[in-house]
C-alpha cells in the first residue's frame, strides 16, 4: 500500500484483478483483522448504488482464490467478512509497528536500534500512498493518508543519524527529500546541518537558498532555525571552548550516568547542578561529562567561568556572563547588545533550533544562572556550584568526597606504573584518605611523588603525618608548599592575591620582579606539582580550593602595585596604537615598568586588550584610585567600540578620582556611555560635571570634547536649538586648539542635525567643510564616512546624479583602505539615488554589489541597512510580496541585536507595504508598533506616521 497496491507470495507477484476489486481488497485492508458488512462495503466502493450490494459476494470469491495457498485468507462472520491476515504483512501496519518500536528505543536510550527500526520503516515505501487507487473509491475523506508519520519518520531517522555522527546518510536522504518537497523547512534545517557537519559549508548556503524561494513562492519566509543555520554556514562551525578532559579521571560512574541520562531525557529542566564543597572535582566532572556529550550536542559546547566562590575574584555579572557566551556563539563584539535583556534574547535566539551544551562552572547562585540556562529544549546546561540548586531548575548531583576505591585507583593512576606503590594498596589507602578522598588533593600528592623520584610512599606518608591542623584538602596542598623553596612560595603566595582570574607570563614576571627566564622557571616548577594549571601557553592560573590556601598570608609588599603598573603602561600603548585617533583624549601615565610591552600593529593591540579584558577590569576594582581611574579611562574605548558599555559602568562605579583631572576623564566617558545607553538626561549632567572639571583646569581640548558630550544628548532629548548652539560652540574650541579632526567631527554633528529638520543646503556646506578638514587629516576612514552623509543630503535635495559622486569617491576610498564595510554602505547609496531616480535596473546592480561586498562581514548594523534599502527598491519597483519578506528579515534582525533604528525601520517599512498590498488588518499593528518606536526614540517620524495614518480611510488608520 505504501506504494502502487501490490501482494507477493515468496518472491511472486499475486494478481489482484480489476480495479473494483481491488477497491474491495483495500477496504478489507483497512479493516485487516476486523469484520466489514458487504453494505458497508457497497456504501464505500460504490456510493448511492446499494443496488451494487450483489457484487460483492462475487469479488470476496475471486480474492479467496487470489490468497490461496497464502498466509492470508477472508473468512465469512456473522457480522461481515474478514481479511485475516499478519499484521506484519501489511506495510502500512508494518510501518506503524517500526516507528512505534523506534520511538520506545529512543526512550531507552538505544539510539543503534532506533536507527535500525526507522530505516526499516522508511524502506517500506514505493512510491506514494496507493499511488494506482483513487481514494475517492476507497472511503474519501475518511481514509487517514501516512504522508505525515512517514514525513515525521524520514526527519527522525536523519535527526537520528546525525546525532550519531553518520552525517552522510542523513546528507543524501534529506538531499532526496528535498528534492520532492523544497518547501519542507524541516527537511531543509536537517539538509544544512548534514552539509554543515561534513563542512560543506557552500553547500549548506545552497540549500538554504533553495528553500527560501520554495517558501517565497507560497509568500512565506525561512523560519528561525534556518535563518540561524545559515548563519552558522556564513561564519563556520561553532567551535568549544571545553578545555581538555581532566587528566586520569576516575571514578563517577553513577554521576555520569546521571548526567547523561538527563541530558537525553525530555524534562522540561534541562539542566544538572553539580554542588559539592571545595576541591571535590565538580568542575572536572562537568567537563568529562560534557566531552562524554559532545556527539549529543554537535551544534557547539560552551564554557564559561563564573566565579562564585573564586578568592579575590569578584563573581561574573550576568551581563559578562551573557557578552561571553554569546562571543562563544560567534556573535561579533559590535553586535553584542549593551543591555542584559537584550544580550539574554540574543544568546536564546542564538541557541534556538540548535543542539548546544553551556557549562556554567562555580556559579554563585541560582539568580546568577538563570539567564543563562538555554530555553530551547534540544540544548543542556551543567551547572557546579559549591551551594545546593534549585529544583525547579535542574536535576541535582551532589557530590561527597571520592569513595575510597575510587581515590586509590586515582591516585596510582595518577603515579603511573611505579614499584613505589606496587603491592601496597593498604598504604595508598592511607595517603588518600589523609588526602580527605579529595580530588584536587590526591592530584597534589601524586604529583609530589612523580616529581620526587626518591621519595618513597612511606616518606610521603610520613610528610602527610606531619601537617599539623592541615587535614584533608589542605594537607596534600600543605605539604606540596613545605616541599618549594623560598622563591617558589613568594610565587605560590602572590597567585592568592591575583587580581584577575589568570595572568601570562609577563604579567607573572612583573607581579614576581623577576625576569622572563626566571619566571617561566617558576611558574613551570609550581605547574609540575599541580598547583598552577596552564589554561593557555604561558597563561596561568590557580584552582579556588587552592587559591584560598594561598591567599591566607598577606602579598609581598610592592607586588600587586608592579602589575597594575605593568597593567596600567602596556594598556596606554594598547589603546594608542589600537585607537589612534583616541591618542589627543587619553590621560597622561606617569607610571613605569620594566616588563611593560609595546605594540606597532592594531591586531597586536587589540588582541592583548581581548586576552587581558577580565585582569584589567579586576584591576580597575582592586587598584588605588589613581590606577583605577587611568585604567577606566583607557580601556573605555575598547567597550565603547564593542557596545559592552554596561560592563564598564558597572567596573568603573567604585572608581573614585580625588582631582579634577581624573574626575574630568571619568565622567566625559560616562557621559558617552549613559548616552548610547539611552540615558540622556543622566548623560547630559555626566558631560556638564565633565565640562566643569576642564574648565578649571583651562583645558581647551578637554571643553571642546566635553561640549560635543553635552550636546549629543541634547540633541537626543530633543532640545535641536539648544543643541546647536553647544556643538558649535565645540567648533570653535576645537579651531582654537587647532584640532581639524575635532572640528570634523563637530560639523558632521552639526550636519546631522540641519538634515534632521530639512536643511539640507546648511548641512551640505558643513558635510564639505568637514570633509575638507578630514582630508587635511589624512582620515580616510572618517572621510569616506563624512562623503557618504554628504551624498545622503544631496539626494534629499533631488540632486540624485551629484550624489553619486560622493558615494563613488567613498567607495573608491573604502576598497583602497581595504575597508569593505564603507564600501558596501557607498554601494548601497548609490542604489538607493539610482531608485529615487527611478532607475531601478541599475539600483538593483547596486544592491548587488553591497551584498557581495558585505559577503564576508559580520556587521549586523550594514546587514540592516542592506535589507531595508533593498526593501524600499523592491517595493517602489511594485514586488509587494518581495519587499514585505525583507522588511520581516530586518525586524528579524533588529529582534536579535536590539537595533532601535532598524526595528523602526522595519515596522514601518512593513506597514507601508501591506497597505499597499490591501492586507490593512495585517498592517496596523506594524503601523502602531513604527509609531510607539519612533516616539521612545523621541524622533520627529512619530508624529509624521500618526498624520499619515489619519489620513487614511481604510483599516491601517483605525486606532
Amino acid at each position: 500500500m505504501l506504494g502502487p497496491l501490490e501482494a507477493w507470495q515468496d518472491h511472486t507477484a499475486i494478481p489482484l484483478g480489476d480495479q473494483q476489486q481491488r477497491f474491495i481488497l483495500v477496504v478489507l485492508l483497512f479493516n485487516a483483522n476486523r469484520p466489514v458488512s458487504p453494505e458497508r462495503i457497497t456504501e464505500v466502493v460504490w456510493p448511492d448504488q446499494p443496488e451494487r450490494r450483489t457484487l460483492v459476494r462475487g469479488y470476496i470469491n475471486k480474492l479467496r482464490k487470489a490468497f490461496d495457498g497464502t498466509d492470508a485468507e477472508i473468512d465469512r462472520t456473522p457480522t461481515g467478512y474478514v481479511l485475516r491476515v499478519d499484521e506484519d504483512a501489511v506495510d502500512v501496519l508494518r510501518f506503524e509497528r517500526l516507528r512505534a518500536a523506534a520511538a520506545q528505543a529512543q526512550q531507552d536510550n538505544d539510539q543503534r536500534l532506533a536507527i535500525d527500526l526507522l530505516r526499516d520503516a522508511v524502506a517500506l515505501w514505493r512510491g506514494d500512498f496507493l499511488a494506482d487507487i483513487d481514494i475517492d473509491r476507497v472511503g474519501g475523506a475518511d481514509v487517514i493518508v501516512p504522508d505525515e508519520p512517514y514525513f515525521d519518520a524520514l526527519g527522525d531517522l536523519a535527526e537520528l543519524e546525525l546525532l550519531s555522527g553518520d552525517h552522510r546518510s542523513a546528507r543524501d536522504r534529506m538531499r532526496r527529500a528535498v528534492r520532492t518537497v523544497p518547501e519542507h523547512q524541516k527537511y531543509a534545517e536537517l539538509l544544512m546541518r548534514a552539509l554543515i557537519a561534513g563542512n560543506d559549508r557552500v553547500g549548506a548556503i545552497r540549500a538554504f537558498d533553495v528553500a527560501s524561494a520554495a517558501l517565497a513562492g507560497l509568500g512565506l519566509e525561512p523560519g528561525t532555525v534556518l535563518r540561524n543555520l545559515a548563519e552558522r554556514a556564513r561564519r563556520g562551525e561553532p567551535g568549544s571552548s571545553l578545555p581538555s578532559r581532566p587528566g586520569g579521571f576516575t571514578g563517577r560512574t553513577e554521576e555520569l550516568a546521571t548526567i547523561a541520562a538527563t541530558a537525553a531525557g525530555s524534562d522540561e529542566r534541562r539542566a544538572v547542578w553539580i554542588s559539592g564543597p571545595p576541591g571535590v572535582g565538580k568542575t572536572g566532572l562537568a567537563v568529562e561529562s560534557a566531552h562524554q556529550l559532545r556527539h549529543r550536542f554537535p551544534d557547539g559546547q560552551l564554557l564559561v567561568r563564573l566565579n562564585g566562590f573564586t578568592p579575590g575574584v569578584a563573581p561574573l555579572s550576568v551581563s559578562e556572563a551573557l557578552t561571553q557566551l554569546l562571543t562563544e556563539l560567534g556573535v561579533p563584539a559590535e553586535q553584542i547588545p549593551d543591555t542584559v535583556g537584550r544580550k539574554a534574547t540574543v544568546y536564546q535566539t542564538h541557541l534556538y533550533g540548535t543542539k548546544t551544551l553551556v557549562v556554567l562552572d562555580n556559579a554563585l547562585s541560582p539568580e546568577q544562572i538563570r539567564p543563562l540556562l538555554p530555553e530551547n529544549p534540544d540544548c543542556f546546561a551543567i551547572v557546579t556550584s559549591r551551594r545546593m540548586g534549585e529544583p525547579d531548575i535542574s536535576e541535582h548531583v551532589r557530590l561527597a568526597p571520592l569513595p575510597a576505591d575510587d581515590a586509590s585507583a586515582l591516585f596510582q593512576r595518577l603515579v603511573g606504573p611505579s614499584s613505589r606503590v606496587r603491592a601496597r594498596s593498604a598504604d595508598v589507602a592511607g595517603l588518600v584518605a589523609r588526602c580527605g578522598y579529595l580530588p584536587v588533593s590526591i592530584t597534589v600528592a601524586a604529583a609530589m611523588l612523580r616529581k620526587h623520584d626518591r621519595w618513597s610512599l612511606d616518606y610521603l606518608l610520613g610528610q602527610l603525618d606531619d601537617t599539623g591542623s592541615w587535614q584533608g584538602n589542605g594537607a596534600a596542598i600543605h605539604v606540596s608548599y613545605r616541599q618549594l623553596d623560598a622563591d617558589q612560595q613568594q610565587v605560590f603566595r602572590l597567585f592568592g592575591h591575583l587580581p584577575g582570574p589568570d595572568v601570562d607570563l609577563v604579567g607573572a614576571a612583573a607581579l614576581i620582579g623577576r625576569d622572563i627566564a626566571v619566571t617561566r622557571r617558576l611558574l613551570h616548577d609550581l605547574h609540575e606539582v599541580c598547583l598552577l594549571e596552564e589554561v593557555a601557553p604561558e597563561r596561568y592560573q590557580m584552582l579556588d580550593s587552592i587559591k584560598e590556601f594561598a591567599s591566607l598570608e598577606p602579598p609581598a609588599a610592592g607586588a600587586l602595585e608592579r602589575l597594575l603598573d605593568f597593567y596600567l603602561v602596556t594598556l596606554a600603548d594598547a589603546v594608542r596604537v589600537a585607537y589612534p585617533f583616541d591618542r589627543a583624549a587619553l590621560p597622561d601615565v606617569e607610571a613605569t615598568s620594566s616588563q611593560a610591552l609595546r605594540f606597532t600593529r592594531e591586531d597586536e593591540a587589540l588582541a592583548w586588550i581581548t586576552a587581558e579584558r577580565d585582569n584589567l577590569m579586576a584591576a580597575i576594582s582592586q587598584g588605588d584610585s589613581d590606577r583605577g581611574w587611568l585604567l577606566a579611562s583607557l580601556i573605555w574605548r575598547y567597550f565603547n567600540t564593542a557596545n559592552r558599555l554596561d560592563d564598564w559602568i558597572e567596573a568603573v562605579g567604585p572608581v573614585q578620582p580625588k582631582d579634577d583631572h581624573g574626575r574630568a576623564h571619568v565622567t566625559y566617558r560616562l557621559s558617552f556611555a549613559h548616552c548610547r545607553r539611552g540615558r540622556h538626561a543622566v548623560a547630559r549632567e555626566l558631560a556638564e560635571q565633565a565640562l566643569a572639571s576642564w574648565t578649571r583646569l583651562g583645558d581647551v581640548p578637554g571643553e571642546a570634547a566635553a561640549l560635543v558630550a553635552v550636546g549629543l544628548p541634547t540633541m537626543q532629548l530633543g532640545a535641536h536649538d539648544d543643541a546647536l548652539e553647544v556643538f558649535e560652540a565645540a567648533r570653535e574650541k576645537y579651531e582654537q586648539c587647532g584640532d581639524l579632526r575635532g572640528q570634523a567631527h563637530a560639523l558632521s554633528s552639526l550636519g546631522y542635525l540641519n538634515e534632521l529638520h530639512g536643511r539640507y543646503e546648511v548641512a551640505v556646506r558643513q558635510q564639505e567643510a568637514a570633509a575638507g578638514f578630514l582630508r587635511q587629516v589624512g582620515h580616510h576612514q572618517g572621510l569616506a564616512h563624512t562623503l557618504n552623509n554628504l551624498g545622503a543630503n544631496l539626494q534629499h535635495l533631488g540632486k540624485f546624479d551629484e550624489a553619486i559622486p560622493h558615494h563613488l569617491e567613498a567607495h573608491e576610498i573604502a576598497v583602497e583602505i581595504d575597508d569593505d564595510c564603507v564600501a558596501a554602505y557607498a554601494l548601497t547609496n548609490i542604489a538607493d539615488a539610482h531608485r529615487l531616480a527611478g532607475r531601478f535596473p541599475e539600483a538593483m546592480h547596486h544592491h548587488d554589489l553591497a551584498d557581495q561586498a558585505a559577503a564576508g562581514l559580520n556587521d549586523m548594523i550594514l546587514r540592516g541597512g542592506l535589507l531595508r534599502d533593498r526593501a524600499a527598491t523592491e517595493r517602489d519597483r511594485g514586488n509587494l510580496v518581495v519587499a514585505l519578506r525583507l522588511y520581516r528579515s530586518l525586524l528579524d534582525l533588529a529582534t536579535k541585536t536590539g537595533d532601535r533604528t532598524h526595528e523602526s525601520d522595519a515596522e514601518i517599512g512593513a506597514a507601508r507595504t501591506l497597505h499597499a498590498m490591501g492586507e490593512h488588518a495585517q498592517a496596523a499593528p506594524h503601523w502602531d508598533a513604527a509609531e510607539a518606536v519612533f516616539r521612545e526614540l523621541d524622533q520627529p517620524e512619530a508624529e509624521e506616521v500618526r498624520q499619515e495614518r489619519l489620513a487614511l480611510t481604510c483599516g491601517c488608520g483605525q486606532r
